[in-house]
């Protein structure tokens, strides 16, 4: 990554970006749209620093579900919950990498490890790993706050 001296002059990129504008989205707009990606990143706490992993999702009646690996962190802050859960931030995007323009959007909330065997199996069998090992279970991420904004050609 580039980086450059306070004032200096703006680069080609920065000039492109006076020609786009920022739009908040509305919460449910964003739910939506983050349910129309398959991959986004988790953040959590792990030795009370934040910690971030890419990891695939989908959404089911307004709650994020992610798979977890055996041994893997999330399974390990998970086997140690309260009965409400841990505090995550889950967050995905479409942004396009040549124009610039799409969508980012981050949901907060509490993550619980779901414990149904029925859902388990459902879960399983629609969210594959990308990585080799044995799926160990899912997370439920019920979102408390969601926020999103979405960058679009500002209107000549």
């Amino acid at each position: 990554m580039k980086s450059h001296r306070v004032g200096t002059a703006p680069t080609p990129a920065a000039l492109r970006t006076a020609k786009r504008r920022v739009e908040d989205l509305p919460a449910d707009e964003a739910l939506k749209l983050l349910g129309s990606v398959e991959l986004g990143r988790i953040v959590f706490t792990r030795h009370a620093l934040p910690a971030v992993r890419p990891v695939n999702h989908l959404l089911d009646a307004g709650d994020i579900i992610v798979r977890v690996q055996d041994g893997s962190t999330l399974a390990a802050l998970l086997a140690t919950q309260e009965d409400a859960g841990i505090v995550v931030a889950y967050e995905a995007d479409a942004i396009d990498p040549q124009s610039h323009l799409g969508w980012s959007v981050v949901a907060t909330g509490y993550a619980t490890a779901v414990t149904d065997p029925a859902e388990i199996e459902r879960y399983a069998s629609l969210l594959q790993p990308w990585a080799a090992g044995t799926g160990s279970g899912a997370i439920r991420i019920r979102p408390d706050l969601v926020t999103g904004f979405r960058l679009r050609e500002d209107s000549p």
